[in-house]
């Protein structure tokens, strides 16, 4: 079975562990570290650049609305927590778990193509 990053459930949908790589080549999903969701942006650290490009990223996996979306910690750190309203724990476990699948664990990050 596929591990999950910390997912918590919140009064208002739930919470998600991020372990930010700002000032990546590529914006992506790179798997788990250390108990979190790995993601690598392009935009740097700077003036939140990185967080915006990481609430845009989330938004667009999840199949959310960017306003769906807020940083509850780690403005300033690596280490971020990330709320998503309106979303349960099952919804966002689905969507990690298929997210997840399709990264290649021994390549870092790299998508496999579906066999044929």
């Amino acid at each position: 079975m596929t591990p999950l990053p910390q997912i918590r459930a919140t009064a208002d949908g739930v919470s998600l562990a991020v372990r930010a790589q700002p000032g990546a080549r590529k914006s992506r999903i790179v798997g788990l570290h250390d108990g979190a969701l790995k993601i690598a942006v392009s935009a740097p650290p700077e003036d939140g650049r990185a967080n915006d490009a990481l609430i845009e990223l989330l938004a667009e996996v999840l199949g959310v609305r960017e306003n769906r979306i807020r940083l509850s910690q780690g403005r300033s750190d690596r280490r971020k927590v990330f709320d998503i309203i309106g979303m349960t724990t099952e919804e966002l476990g689905r969507s990690l778990l298929a997210i997840l699948r399709d990264i290649d664990p021994e390549s870092t990050g790299k998508r496999t193509e579906p066999s044929v």
